[in-house]
């Protein structure tokens, strides 16, 4: 059975709550990430059912265009590294 990648960090649940720090390691278009800034973000909706769904398959969380724009320069598709 195959989980999407937000599935998975769900956790059934169990992730609502929990926070992480979330940094933009690569993108399609070069130059997009903002070197060396990290965010924190709170868990608190799956990605597959929120208000704010992910335009793309596969995609591990949704962030606010405040949180994107904090770590990502454009409007792409990005590569996150998350703990």
């Amino acid at each position: 059975m195959y989980n999407p990648p937000y599935t998975r960090i769900w956790d059934n649940g169990a992730a609502c709550g929990r926070q992480y720090l979330v940094k933009c390691i690569s993108a399609v278009i070069p130059r997009t990430c903002i070197l060396g800034q990290t965010i924190q973000v709170r868990i608190v909706d799956r990605a597959q059912t929120s208000v704010s769904r992910s335009t793309r398959a596969g995609t591990t969380m949704v962030l606010s265009d405040t949180a994107f724009g904090s770590i990502a320069s454009q409007i792409a598709s990005i590569n996150i590294e998350f703990q």
